[in-house]
C-alpha cells in the first residue's frame, strides 16, 4: 500500500489528512513537533514521529524512520506552517527569519530529504499547502504572504524540475478554514509605539471577520489533498473551499486597482 508523510499533523488540516489517507488504506507517517499528545499512533498503519521543519536532524530522522517502517514515501504533504501578521517594524529579525524558516526553508528541507528515494524509483508526489494568501494579500501580512507567494513560485519551478523524473508537484490553496490558524498558528506583532498602524490593524480585523464568516472544515481541505495526491493529469493548483474559488477567480479576472479596491471596501465598518 502507498505511504504519505505529513508535516504538521497534530491538528487541523494535517490531522484531518492523516485520518483521510489512513481510512483509504494508506500508510501514514504523521509528523509533528511534539508527538506525545497525539492519538494517531493508535490507528493501524500510522507512524507518529517528531519532525520540526526548522530542525534538520529531526527531518532526517523522521524520513528515515518512515522509510524503515514502510519501505518508501510515495507522497509528501508539506503542511506545517503558521501566519505572522503585523507591521514589519514590529517584528524582530529573529521573528522574520522564523516565519521564513518555517514556511519556506523548512518546506524545502523536507522536500530535499524525501527526493532521493523518489528519484531512485522515478515516482512520487509532493503536495505543498499554499493558501489564497499565496496569490492575494491582506493588510499587515508582508511576512506571511511573502512566504506563501514563495511557496507558489518554488512549487511551480519544482514542477518543471521534477516532472522528467516521474515526480509530481501539486499546490493546494485553502481559503478560510476552521483551524487554530488564529491561535497557536498565528503570530501577531504590534507595539504600543507604533500607533500609526492601528487603523490598518482594525481594518485587517474587519476584513478577516467578514471573510471567515463561513469557513470550510479541515476535512474539505483533506478531500482536496486526496484529489491532488492522486491526480494523474497535469493539474498543478487545487483550490480548497468555495471562498478560495471565488476570491482567486476574482483576482485572476480583475486588474490590481479593482480587486484591491474591493478588498478595501470590505475593510470599512
Amino acid at each position: 500500500m502507498p505511504t504519505i508523510l505529513i508535516t504538521g499533523a497534530s491538528s487541523g488540516i494535517g490531522r484531518a489528512t492523516a485520518l483521510r489517507f489512513q481510512s483509504e488504506g494508506w500508510n501514514v507517517i504523521a509528523t509533528m513537533r511534539d508527538p506525545s499528545a497525539s492519538d494517531l499512533g493508535d490507528l493501524d498503519n500510522v507512524l507518529v514521529t517528531r519532525l520540526d521543519v526548522t530542525d534538520s536532524a529531526s527531518i532526517e530522522a523522521a524520513v528515515n524512520a518512515g522509510i524503515d517502517r514502510f519501505g518508501a514515501i510515495d507522497v509528501l504533504l508539506n503542511n506545517a506552517g503558521y501566519g505572522a501578521y503585523g507591521p514589519l517594524e514590529a517584528f524582530s529579525t529573529d521573528r522574520i527569519r522564523r516565519q521564513f524558516d518555517t514556511n519556506v526553508i523548512g518546506l524545502l528541507e523536507v522536500t530535499k530529504a524525501v527526493l532521493p528515494q523518489m528519484r531512485a524509483r522515478r515516482a512520487g508526489s509532493i503536495v505543498n499547502i499554499s493558501s489564497i494568501g499565496g496569490q492575494i494579500t491582506f493588510p499587515l501580512g508582508a511576512l506571511y504572504h511573502g512566504t506563501k507567494f514563495a511557496v507558489e513560485g518554488l512549487s511551480e519551478a519544482l514542477h518543471y524540475e521534477l516532472e522528467p523524473l516521474g515526480i509530481c508537484v501539486r499546490i493546494v490553496q485553502p481559503g478560510m478554514i476552521q483551524t487554530d490558524f488564529g491561535g497557536r498558528s498565528f503570530d501577531f506583532a504590534m507595539d504600543d509605539s507604533l500607533a500609526d498602524y492601528a487603523p490598518s490593524a482594525a481594518a485587517m480585523g474587519r476584513l478577516f471577520g467578514k471573510l471567515a464568516a463561513n469557513p470550510s472544515s479541515p476535512e474539505v481541505v483533506a478531500d482536496v489533498i486526496w484529489q491532488a495526491a492522486n491526480e494523474t493529469g497535469d493539474q498543478l493548483r487545487f483550490r480548497a473551499g468555495a471562498d478560495a474559488t471565488d476570491l482567486l477567480d476574482r483576482r485572476k479576472a480583475l486588474d490590481d486597482a479593482t480587486f484591491i479596491g474591493g478588498l478595501k471596501a470590505l475593510m470599512t465598518e
